[in-house]
């Protein structure tokens, strides 16, 4: 299912991987956008049936619960990049959890995107960062935010979380991407909406190169 939000003629296209959760915070997410912005832009929301396999780039085993994550995400990534060939149009990718990896993991794979919007992404994820030091990433802006409390956590995976961002901000510096880094204040499940919706404003903005923290 593909959800579609704002001006459909606008020369930024937002590209966003949602779950029913995100549905319904979308309209928020969308006047956030246009509030730090005042800019025209078109977002197209892409319903992911199975998020654990859909969004992984590689099978990984469980770190909650008893799914294990799949690799589907460069099939869902192919399905994505058949909205994206109008060469006038400024396609940014962003999403907030594993969304927000599987946007990170994109800009590795295609040039397609001009930024990507990572809001809390799950950089925790086995071998992420790792993948991320072995290969070239193929756009000109990220923007990363984590929740201040996120690492704060008794899973010794997702504890990881604070380390592995800030490698991978480093990581993105020492490549001369144009990054910033955001702490917000709370937990991984704290004003979802809005952290989606400055991550895609910043990278609509241009990113900067310094870490912000409590913004």
């Amino acid at each position: 299912m593909i959800v579609e939000y704002g001006n459909p003629n606008a020369s930024v296209e937002l590209i966003q991987m949602v779950d029913d959760h995100d549905l319904e915070g979308m309209e928020s997410e969308v006047l956030e956008i246009r509030k730090r912005t005042g800019a025209e832009f078109h977002l197209t929301a892409f319903r992911i049936q199975d998020w654990n396999t859909d969004l992984s780039p590689w099978p990984a085993p469980a770190v909650f619960g008893k799914i294990n994550f799949g690799d589907g995400a460069q099939d869902t990534l192919s399905k994505v990049l058949k909205y994206c060939t109008d060469k006038d149009k400024t396609y940014i990718i962003g999403g907030y959890s594993l969304a927000g990896l599987f946007s990170l993991w994109a800009v590795y794979q295609t040039d397609v995107f001009s930024g990507a919007a990572a809001a809390s992404p799950s950089v925790w994820f086995p071998g992420f960062v790792e993948y991320m030091r072995a290969n070239e990433i193929h756009t000109e802006c990220v923007y990363l935010s984590l929740g201040d409390q996120e690492e704060k956590t008794r899973n010794p995976v997702m504890a990881t979380v604070g380390v592995r961002m800030k490698e991978a901000h480093d990581l993105l510096e020492q490549r001369k991407i144009r990054t910033v880094l955001e702490w917000n204040p709370g937990n991984h499940f704290k004003d979802s909406e809005i952290r989606t919706a400055k991550a895609f404003a910043r990278v609509m903005r241009g990113c900067g190169m310094k870490e912000e923290r409590g913004l």
